[in-house]
């Protein structure tokens, strides 16, 4: 049975610009409607928190968290700043393409400053509402003060919250009463942690992290279909990397065995994918059929044999001008005295100059030479309207001695007609060639094809070998037995009974299985475990923080109003169930002067000791 043909166009996609969008009555009464971001490192979601089924409970705004700023034209405008779907499409500007963010932390305030008045703009400038912001792991307390500074001081939001989007998730995905414990294992685009939680708290002490996630998994796989395809090193770009994992990748349970079932040339086949490069028909020549170029031959034959026809005719029609106007000036040498009479012998002799000639014998014998070429002309003609065959007419004149009074006229004739020599000379027929010969017939399309084998669990795989890129870190399996062993068995018990995968890059097929797999080879025999992977896990991060809004709009726990900011600073954090855990700058003590002040008063009150 033959496999089915796998060929996969590349979508391209243009990113749409984001329209402005009203805010409605329903986020602003009774009171304003918290605001959620959910501020990722690949990707930047936007949208309101309100009960009222009129809002959408949905993010209004995806955008990637991206941003180009143009130099602008000598002499024009200034600079442009493009900033997420207003980019169009990251290829053409991916040497101005600027991101806020250092792994999953964000650094770079300016451009996070150029992603918050983006999110304003479109959602209708509202910037008096509650503002709840995901941030990472562990947020250091510098960029979380930056973060507080950016939001009271330069957007005057009346209040703000902090959370951690997987645990955000975690709270979306909640299949018992709350507070509840398990393992989250996040795998986003920068980075993947490992997040104990233990009765609704993160315990940040025991918290990993592998600086490994969907990037590195892109440029990976560029590398290796680089490597695989040079000639196509310019069309193997990013974005269409990041289409295949997310499209086309899988995650193999076993990838040593994964790695022997590709060898096989059976199970190549029914499982390679090809992805489909654009191309030109016309960029190596043409490829049609052999019927298509006999009928393109027969085409061009009959287009130069009336090309050849009309020049016949155009000659002979110049010939026979000639031929006349020899024959007049002949009559005119044969009666002399005539001439003389009437006062033309000047004329005479004016046109034998002309024709170059000295006497009557001369011009006796071009005449013939003349009248023969033009019998041979009209012989041609009568044969070409009768013989299919094409006769091209000589390039050299028949008659070399020709007056040059039209000379130059003959050297057009023949400048033309080497025009089209190499023409004729290439529809000759083929008489030496076989007849049985075939000629190879180059498919354009299948060599514009990239063909993912071993690709498609290459690139994934890293996050569970990072020796593969070379990395010294440990993965995911041997990453989640180290946070195990840091606990008692009884907790590691409760641990690995709730073990939740959230984050765009656990979204491989496949996926749940490999970590099923690492858990029952690490846990003692006989064992439980369960392992549950988010219903969205791209935007449950989104809606666990709307989730978490919803539920304590009207209280004080988890918010920061500006009084707490002035008070007690921009790192300052208030926990909650998704947040991370304060930890609040310490400055060493400094010692005490007034110890100091005994000693140095003994010790210039008796100079002779000092001696």
């Amino acid at each position: 049975m033959a496999a089915p043909t796998r060929v996969f166009a590349f979508r391209d996609a243009r990113w749409a610009p984001d329209p402005v969008l009203a805010p409605s009555a329903a986020v602003r009464s009774p009171q304003p409607a918290p605001l959620i971001i959910d501020n990722g490192s690949f990707q930047t979601r936007a949208g309101w928190a309100c009960p009222d089924p009129s809002v959408p409970a949905e993010p209004l705004l995806r955008f990637r968290s991206l941003a180009a700023r143009s130099r602008g034209a000598r002499g024009g405008a200034g600079a442009e700043t493009q900033v997420g779907n207003d980019l169009g499409s990251p290829e053409p500007l991916r040497w101005l393409l600027r991101s806020p963010f250092d792994r999953n932390v964000p650094v770079q305030l300016e451009l996070q400053e150029l992603l918050f008045d983006h999110v304003f703009q479109r959602l209708g400038g509202c910037v008096d509402h509650p503002i709840v912001l995901t941030e990472a792991v562990c947020n250091p307390l510098y960029s979380r003060q930056m973060m507080s500074e950016l939001l009271f001081e330069c957007y005057q939001v009346p209040k703000v919250s902090y959370g951690v989007d997987s645990l955000y998730s975690f709270y979306h995905n909640r299949r018992q009463n709350w507070p509840c414990s398990g393992l989250v294992i996040s795998s986003g685009y920068q980075c993947t942690h490992i997040l104990p939680v233990l009765e609704g708290r993160l315990d940040a002490k025991n918290c990993k992290r592998i600086n490994l996630g969907g990037c590195q998994a892109a440029v990976y796989l560029q590398r290796l279909l680089q490597l695989k395809y040079p000639g196509h090193f310019a069309a193997i770009t990013l974005s269409r990397m990041e289409e295949i994992l997310h499209e086309h990748s899988y995650m193999a349970q076993d990838y040593t065995e994964e790695l022997q079932k590709w060898r096989c040339p059976e199970y190549y086949e029914n499982n390679v994918h090809k992805m489909q490069l654009p191309f030109s028909n016309k960029l190596l020549g043409s490829t049609v059929a052999s019927e298509e170029k006999q009928e393109k031959r027969q085409q061009q034959l009959r287009r130069l044999q009336e090309l050849n026809a009309r020049r016949r005719e155009e000659k002979l029609q110049l010939d026979q001008e000639r031929l006349d106007r020899l024959l007049y000036v002949q009559l005119t040498l044969i009666y002399p005295q005539e001439l003389l009479e009437d006062g033309q012998m000047d004329q005479f002799h004016k046109a034998l100059v002309e024709l170059n000639m000295d006497s009557a014998e001369e011009l006796q014998s071009y005449i013939n030479k003349l009248s023969l070429s033009v019998e041979q002309t009209k012989q041609k003609i009568l044969q070409s309207e009768v013989n299919i065959e094409v006769d091209v007419v000589d390039s050299k004149p028949e008659t070399p001695d020709l007056d040059p009074m039209g000379s130059e006229q003959s050297l057009e004739d023949v400048e033309s007609i080497n025009e089209f020599e190499p023409l004729f000379a290439e529809e000759q027929p083929e008489v030496e060639k076989p007849v049985a010969a075939v000629q190879p017939v180059f498919n354009l399309a299948e060599y514009h094809q990239l063909f993912l084998g071993t690709e498609r669990i290459r690139a994934p795989e890293i996050v569970f070998q990072p020796s593969l890129i070379g990395e010294d870190q440990a993965g995911i399996a041997e990453t989640m037995q180290y946070v195990l062993e840091r606990y008692s068995k009884e907790q590691q018990a409760i641990l690995v009974q709730n073990v939740f995968l959230t984050g765009g890059n656990t979204m491989y097929p496949g996926l749940k299985a490999r970590v099923q797999k690492e858990l029952l080879e690490m846990r003692p025999f006989q064992s439980s475990f369960q392992v549950h992977l988010a219903s969205s896990p791209v935007l449950d991060a989104w809606y666990g923080a709307r989730d978490w809004a919803l539920e304590y709009m009207s209280r004080e726990e988890g918010w920061i109003s500006r009084k707490d900011y002035e008070e007690k600073g921009g790192e300052y954090l208030k926990e909650h169930c998704a947040s991370n855990v304060y930890v609040p700058i310490r400055l060493p003590k400094q010692a005490p002067r007034a110890a100091e002040a005994p000693s140095r008063a003994s010790g210039t009150g008796n100079p002779s000791e000092q001696a």
